[in-house]
């Protein structure tokens, strides 16, 4: 009996079930911060949101990632976190450019680790990644809490750290990828 019960091509599976959930609610978390901003029910729902993303890869990882949880769980991501974070500028809580210039890596990265594994390239995710979205969701979280929300600076000061991460960790996917792509390249010493 194998203790993995999903192989990669797999799509109905546990843990992309509970990513489709989260697509599926997500925009009732972005009505309910457009319909008010912070307050204690769309806290809570954000954090039950934002758990999902660790309970899906728990499961991924108990029960054998697939390739389509490998592009529907970080999409899932963004549209929780990008969506939030505007549904915040809409409502005068966060600045329109330290949200665009997020939205605009995570843009650029998922266009550039795509074409990247077109080439046969595969760019695994870093643990600096993973911590840049967890400040992501603090910042969001302490936007919409109603004990924090009053100070702005908190959950603002929290937004342009995850700026920073989001800058750092984008020009480490393209150092990884230079070097993955290095590697493979053939003995010739032809540079692409």
């Amino acid at each position: 009996m194998s203790t993995v019960p999903f192989g990669p091509t797999a799509l109905a599976t546990p843990a992309n079930a509970v990513t489709f959930v989260r697509f599926l609610v997500t925009p009732v978390l972005l009505a309910m911060i457009l319909g008010g901003g912070d307050s204690w029910p769309a806290f809570a729902f954000w954090i039950v949101l934002s758990g999902t993303d660790w309970v899906d890869g728990w499961l991924a990882r108990k029960q054998g990632s697939t390739r389509s949880g490998a592009f529907l769980d970080p999409l899932a991501d963004k549209f929780l976190v990008l969506g939030a974070m505007y549904a915040l500028v809409a409502e005068g809580v966060f600045w329109w450019l330290p949200v665009t210039l997020i939205a605009v890596r995570e843009v650029a990265i998922s266009v550039y680790r795509t074409w990247a594994g077109r080439q046969g390239v595969s760019i695994p995710a870093r643990w600096w990644a993973k911590v840049k979205t967890v400040v992501q969701q603090v910042a969001v979280a302490c936007a919409l809490l109603p004990l924090t929300a009053g100070t702005r600076q908190v959950a603002n000061v929290g937004l342009w750290a995850g700026v920073g991460l989001a800058l750092v960790t984008g020009a480490q996917y393209l150092l990884d990828a230079r070097k993955v792509s290095a590697a493979q390249q053939p003995a010739s010493g032809h540079a692409v």
